[in-house]
């Protein structure tokens, strides 16, 4: 399902020339079609952040139509075309997201053999993703280039604006992305790039546990694009009161705009996401029980977007403003046995980008200031003026601000088969009164022929403390306020081989990580020990990555693809005896994806996918017990019934029924789940 970025040709329908010293064709006002060879099945890349690039795919299409000059890759602040990417990068293609038995991002993250995906409850209601044994915390999240974390907590991240009818595609980043994405991507970056579609479309589906869905993406000619979304569900379990903990209800709205001329490109989006959910064990602890927990969050997205399209330096401004608000229920519906904790985050962001080419090479620079203002019921310092929490008889009394700045260069040297990619990025946060630090990185590629590749890189990055690492003193959990910022150091090579009917891929690693943080329980105080947060002084990682994809229509002439990966992490730490640990130690050891897409009869395909993994690290029941966390398997099917207008499809997830696989430590998860649907198609 996912697909490395490979050096694979096709057919490309050159829509302009800009830039470029063959800007003839522009002129001429007509399209040149150069055929060569083409391939059902390939994928593109390119930072959303740098440039953009216009894609009409559909499930079976071999012509993809592409602006000549944004065929880069998201592995280098700027866009170089595939065969000259120095860094690989993984890429989910909107074919990919189509034909997946799906129901999030956050599902479809799971068969990225790199990307760890706890979910606490089914449909994505909360889910923690990190990157090469990374926690949640460690990655940057990124719609159409723009940061959407939440510094409060990275719990709630995947509360996305958009639809899975929004997107495109879906890049990600391994490794310490701080050159690309900004130091907060420690361990890796997730860029979700959406696009106004050329049609509109409704969708319904029902299923398991009283689960309803009904969607609609609307094309607006000229303006632009609107998709609304509302889905709830009863849930899967109950309280040992009996009441319903892990029901979900939840609403989204995304709207997409643009403006274009022969000198200008201009878009900007607006984004409402509003859910809340049944948090049934979620937060419990060995010392409290709590099985009736609820949370509800809503997420505002604002972003404009500019670039030129002319003159020999190119620049891409961006301005955006995020909200992120969240009210969590200890004991639901029952303030006074627990108050309420409620929060509220706004971010601020202005950042430019910009490139240009040189008898040296192409360089990039750019910088960003983001502002980062948090209040609360229960985080940070308290406040010089109190505010009050519209809705509710309760204030903000506490509250945190801090100003991140942050500068980038780069450098490319394109060479025949070699490229060379060095930069750095300088950051300060208002927080801590360091001086500006700098964390450098290198990106080497060599092509050995049209199908041979191999790539090495060394690369650094730092991540400031989420607030609530530092300041929540709730429940069993005690935050430390003086927390270090977490640095890594990378080193990463690897070989890739692709031909039209193989795509292979290996890659090892080596993370250094220092002042790492993580929350942690000393059961050698006591079994009632809180969880704190703390510094790890380092831990060393190893790992390596394989992914080989099999295309049946080239070998056998069978309308089916195969796509087999493999990923092992081996880490070091220093850590006495009786630490248990929550996140940063509780790492995937071993994880092995297997995707099978064929098409059937006619219109009529099959998407299986097979997801085992083995957990390192332990938990503690509410009896005091420790476990070990246990190897298991998942098997996801999709079958469709696809025409122009309309398609019919069914999903079944946890095929087998598997109810006794932990992701997280005394949090149950459901057995099978059945989703049927349509989407109609104007």
């Amino acid at each position: 399902m996912y697909k490395p970025i490979f050096n694979k040709r096709e057919v490309l329908v050159f829509r302009q020339f800009k830039r470029k010293g063959y800007a003839l064709f522009a002129c001429l006002g007509r399209e040149v079609v150069i055929s060569v060879l083409s391939v059902a099945t390939l994928s593109s890349a390119k930072a959303a952040s740098v440039s953009d690039e216009v894609w009409r795919a559909d499930s079976f299409q071999v012509v993809k139509e592409v602006w000549l000059d944004d065929v880069g890759v998201t592995g280098s602040r700027a866009p170089l075309t595939q065969s000259q990417a120095a860094r690989m990068v993984t890429v989910l293609s909107r074919e990919d997201i189509q034909a997946a038995p799906v129901q999030s991002v956050n599902d479809l993250l799971k068969y990225a053999v790199g990307v760890d995906v706890r979910q606490r409850g089914a449909l994505g209601s909360q889910t923690d993703v990190s990157i090469r044994g990374g926690t949640q915390e460690q990655i940057t999240v990124l719609l159409n280039g723009i940061n959407i974390c939440d510094p409060q907590t990275a719990h709630n991240v995947m509360e996305l604006p958009c639809q899975l009818s929004d997107i495109v595609r879906i890049e990600v980043l391994e490794g310490p992305a701080g050159r690309i994405y900004g130091t907060s991507s420690l361990v890796g970056a997730i860029n979700i790039v959406t696009a106004s579609p050329a049609s509109s479309e409704v969708q319904f589906e029902g299923g398991s546990f009283g689960y309803v869905k009904t969607a609609g993406t609307f094309h607006l000619p000229t303006m632009g694009s609107l998709s609304i979304f509302y889905a709830r569900s009863d849930g899967y379990s109950r309280s040992s009161a009996g009441h319903r903990n892990t029901d979900y209800s939840g609403s989204k709205a995304f709207y997409q705009g643009f403006f274009e001329n022969d000198d200008v490109r201009i878009r900007w989006y607006a984004g409402l996401s509003d859910k809340g959910w049944g948090s049934g064990t979620f937060y419990a602890t060995p010392t409290w029980h709590a099985d009736e927990q609820y949370e509800h969050t809503t997420k505002i997205f604002t972003a404009l977007q500019a670039e030129n399209k002319c003159g020999n330096l190119y620049l891409r401004p961006s301005i955006y403003w995020n909200q992120n608000r969240d009210r969590y229920e200890g004991y639901r519906g029952r303030p006074e046995v627990m108050k309420y904790n409620y929060n509220r985050c706004n971010v601020y962001g202005v950042n430019i980008n910009g490139y240009f080419d040189w008898s040296l090479g192409r360089t990039a620079l750019g910088a960003e200031l983001r502002q980062e203002d948090l209040v609360s019921g229960n985080l940070g310092e308290p406040l010089f003026h109190i505010q009050h929490i519209s809705g509710t008889d309760r204030d903000y009394t506490l509250g945190i601000n801090r100003t991140n700045a942050s500068a980038h260069l780069e450098h490319n040297v394109l060479l025949h088969r070699l490229t060379i990619s060095a930069g750095l990025v300088a950051m300060k946060s208002s927080w801590s009164e360091a001086d500006w630090h700098i964390y450098p990185g290198i990106d080497v590629s060599y092509r050995l022929s049209d199908h041979w590749k191999l790539f090495a890189s060394y690369n650094s990055s730092l991540r400031l403390p989420s607030f609530t690492e530092m300041y929540y003193k709730l429940q069993g959990y005690a935050a430390n306020p003086h927390l270090k910022p977490e640095e890594m150091q990378a080193l990463e090579l690897g070989a890739q081989y692709v031909t039209n009917a193989l795509q292979a891929k290996m890659t090892l690693w080596y993370h250094h990580g220092s002042n790492m943080i993580d929350w942690i329980m000393d059961t050698n105080q006591s079994q009632d020990a809180p969880w704190q947060s703390v510094n790890h002084t380092k831990i060393d990682a190893v790992g390596i990555e394989t992914n080989v994809a099999f295309d049946l229509q080239q070998l056998v002439s069978l309308p089916a693809s195969i796509r087999l990966s493999y990923c092992y992490i081996s880490q070091d730490k220093d850590l006495k005896s009786g630490i248990v640990s929550q996140y940063a130690l509780e790492y995937l050891k071993h994880k092995f994806v297997a995707n099978l897409h064929a098409r059937l009869y006619r219109s009529l395909s099959l998407s299986l996918n097979l997801r085992w993994q083995d957990r390192t690290g332990q938990y503690t029941t509410f009896a005091g017990e420790r476990f070990d966390y246990r190897p298991y398997a998942l098997v996801d099917a999709r079958m469709e019934w696809k025409q122009p207008r309309y398609s019919i499809y069914a999903e079944l997830y946890n095929m087998f029924d598997n109810r006794k696989y932990v992701d997280f430590g005394n949090v149950p998860q459901p057995g099978a789940w059945l989703v049927a649907g349509a989407t109609i198609t104007f």
